[in-house]
């Protein structure tokens, strides 16, 4: 295996992480998403989408290689109240020190290497720098790749559950909560 490293992204990766969210969602999500939805990516607006979020204040978005290869991202931040609200609006007592992993996404052929460990490993070292306590993240209660990965990371389903529309179709999503003290081993 060629070396693998996390860095920052920047503004001229943004064409890379187009292609990976375009080319994973395509391979891996479509039944999820629906056909339609998945079709109506457009990678030029991804593009431009991921250009602004790698600039936005307060989000940092994390690139996974290996060798030469662009392999995986993680977009990570403070988490809006939106996030991190209980079902009946309510706020917990962390909420202004809860994170949210708002995107963790590595090209299916290059699974099982340790590439999504490590982006998230490392977005946990950062938001903890930050100040944040807890992270929170979301899943499709059917998308049991994400869900295993955050168990083996030690995050669960809270209990907190919201319907994504995708225009083809509802998917049902759970809100998982983990430590933020994530260390790689070796």
């Amino acid at each position: 295996m060629a070396a693998a490293e996390v860095r920052p992204a920047v503004v001229s990766d943004a064409p890379e992480i187009a292609r990976i969210q375009h080319d994973t969602w395509r391979s891996a999500y479509t039944e999820l998403l629906g056909e339609a939805a998945v079709a109506e990516l457009d990678v030029v607006e991804l593009e431009k989408t991921w250009a602004e979020t790698i600039e936005y204040p307060g989000t940092r978005v994390f690139l996974a290689t290996e060798g030469e290869f662009t392999v995986g991202f993680c977009v990570a931040g403070r988490a809006p109240e939106s996030e991190v609200a209980a079902a009946d609006g309510s706020l917990p007592d962390d909420a202004a020190t809860t994170a949210l992993i708002a995107s963790l996404l590595v090209e299916p052929r290059w699974g099982r290497r340790g590439h999504a460990g490590r982006l998230l490993a490392n977005a946990s070292t950062w938001l903890r720098e930050d100040g944040a306590t807890r992270g929170i993240s979301w899943a499709a209660q059917t998308d049991h790749a994400s869900l295993g990965f955050f168990r083996r990371a030690g995050w669960s389903p809270d209990g907190t559950v919201r319907i994504l529309d995708t225009g083809s179709t509802n998917v049902r999503e759970v809100r998982l909560t983990g430590t933020l003290a994530l260390e790689l081993t070796p």
